[in-house]
């Protein structure tokens, strides 16, 4: 029997006895409600509420304590003794590695052909909003993180849930925050294992295998499909073993430099077409409040648009906290104005740069996508840099790739810490999950199993549900740490370690 009988064999073993899981998980998580001519997913906008209530509860702190943020990221405030095992900077990328990808990169090239330019502007406004929500669960991360005997440090929902709940409310809030805490990590985990890892294989060698010639090219083959796996595998795992402080070292260099390579790229095409740039920002706020073509008119481009941020940034989801929580420092809060960042990054910059490219390029495909044709996402955005970079798509396949493979090294980790919530925290216990995670990577790239990763996604997005519930009974221990934080702020700066200028003296006490 070949290898591919035997893969195409446990696909349909697979996806026989998980789709009706998938479905009827899915139509609870992703319930609609019609809404002007359009369908409301509530996750969507339980999550956008989430930003919303933060962003008034803690009085605009996006925004106004954004400057802060970025002194606290350069390490101006850093605590060298302080417990932890990497500085502000790398906790960030090692985040920020978690939610970049595929979703920046296709699903924004979805949302603009679905929801037209102006979902652009909705998907802006909710990375902002998201941004708040961020702020919020990575505080209680860090406030309630557990470090270990060798340095090493735990953190995520599975821990601020329980301690917080129990120290706010005492008995019954403790056995409601345990409760709570095991469904949290029994969904990072399941995530974990088939979308952080086996989607993002799978999806990687795709692209990779677009631009080798197809199916009939070098990489097309079984064979092809298992080297790429074993090397895939080999990676993560080698990263694996070194912890955190390994893969915040990776993804500290590789983040910024994709990144950077990525956003330039961007700028290329929208500086060639720099006089179809007004018209184009015309068309997207245009498109925002009028637009044409888009079911549910505005209200279904701003559906589209914060279902794209809130998907790609997972602002609320409780993943990124177990990153932030394994920083250097004394003070919460501080990890939580870095954590802000992250949606800015993820949605605010790169989802909009993407969007901002294609409609500028307008690529055929995208107008074919928009027409109803079933376009690729990836394909739209390459056609879109191909229009002024024609050898791009190559360079956009090494992103994808390197992209991939950081997000597999984050939920990787964000598994461990989740097994080890659940199994114990032993070399026995680690040393098992960290083989079957390296084992899922090789199998990624033979197996679609895309009914399992259609029921990892309704069970990421279960745990919004139980995280921002958490986060709600938690908002006022996140506001004393935030007042905390600021009045040590001010007694460094007056205490002469760091004069600081009048402005930032008055941006402190904001």
């Amino acid at each position: 029997m070949s290898l591919e009988s035997i893969t195409e064999n446990v696909d349909e073993a697979v996806s026989g006895f998980f789709e009706p899981i998938a479905e009827w998980l899915g139509e609870i998580v992703f319930y609609a409600v019609p809404v002007g001519g359009t369908d409301l997913p509530l996750i969507v906008a339980w999550l956008v509420v989430a930003g919303l209530v933060f962003t008034g509860w803690f009085g605009l702190v996006q925004l106004r304590k954004f400057r802060l943020a970025v002194d606290v990221v350069r390490g101006k405030y850093d605590d060298k003794d302080s417990a932890g095992e990497v500085n502000h900077f790398q906790a960030l990328t090692a985040a920020v590695s978690g939610t970049v990808g595929l979703g920046n990169i296709a699903g924004v090239a979805v949302a603009v052909s679905i929801g037209g330019a102006g979902a652009t502007f909705w998907m802006i406004l909710c990375g902002l909003l998201g941004m708040a929500t961020k702020f919020v669960e990575v505080t209680l991360g860090v406030k309630y993180r557990e470090v270990h005997a060798d340095g090493t440090v735990s953190g995520g929902p599975m821990h601020y849930l329980p301690k917080g709940l129990a120290e706010r409310f005492g008995k019954n809030g403790r056995t409601f925050g345990k409760v709570l805490a095991v469904l949290a990590s029994i969904m990072i985990l399941f995530f974990g294992l088939f979308g952080g890892n086996l989607f993002q294989v799978n999806q990687s060698y795709a692209q990779l295998v677009s631009v080798t010639g197809g199916e009939d090219g070098a990489m097309g083959s079984s064979a092809g499909a298992l080297f790429f796996g074993i090397l895939v595998a080999a990676l993560v795992g080698i990263v694996l073993l070194g912890g955190i402080r390994s893969i915040a070292s990776v993804t500290s260099r590789l983040i910024p430099a994709m990144a950077g390579i990525y956003i330039a790229a961007c700028l290329v095409v929208i500086l060639v077409n720099v006089t179809a740039v007004p018209a184009a920002i015309g068309t997207i706020i245009e498109g925002a409040f009028n637009p044409e073509g888009v079911a549910g008119g505005v209200l279904g481009a701003l559906i589209i648009g914060f279902q794209r941020a809130a998907f790609s940034n997972e602002a609320g989801l409780g993943s990124a906290p177990i990153a932030h929580s394994a920083v250097k420092t004394k003070h919460p809060a501080s990890e939580g104005l870095v954590a802000l960042l992250e949606p800015f990054i993820d949605t605010v910059v790169i989802c909009t740069m993407t969007a901002l490219t294609i409609v500028i390029a307008n690529p055929a495909s995208w107008g074919e996508a928009r027409a109803g044709e079933s376009i690729g996402g990836v394909t739209i955005t390459s056609d879109a840099f191909e229009t002024v970079l024609p050898w791009f798509p190559y360079v956009l396949t090494v992103a994808v790739l390197l992209f991939a493979i950081s997000t597999v090294l984050t939920w990787g980790y964000y598994g461990l810490k989740a097994w080890t919530y659940l199994f114990g925290r032993s070399r026995t216990s680690e040393t098992v999950f960290k083989s079957l995670y390296t084992l899922l990577a090789v199998s990624g790239s033979l197996l679609t199993l895309q009914t399992l990763i259609d029921l990892a996604d309704a069970v990421l997005f279960s745990l919004a549900v139980v995280n921002i519930i958490g986060l709600y009974l938690l908002a006022p221990v996140v506001k004393r740490e935030l007042d905390a934080f600021l009045a040590y702020v001010r007694t460094r700066k007056a205490g002469g370690t760091e004069e600081g200028t009048d402005d930032e003296r008055s941006e402190a006490t904001v």
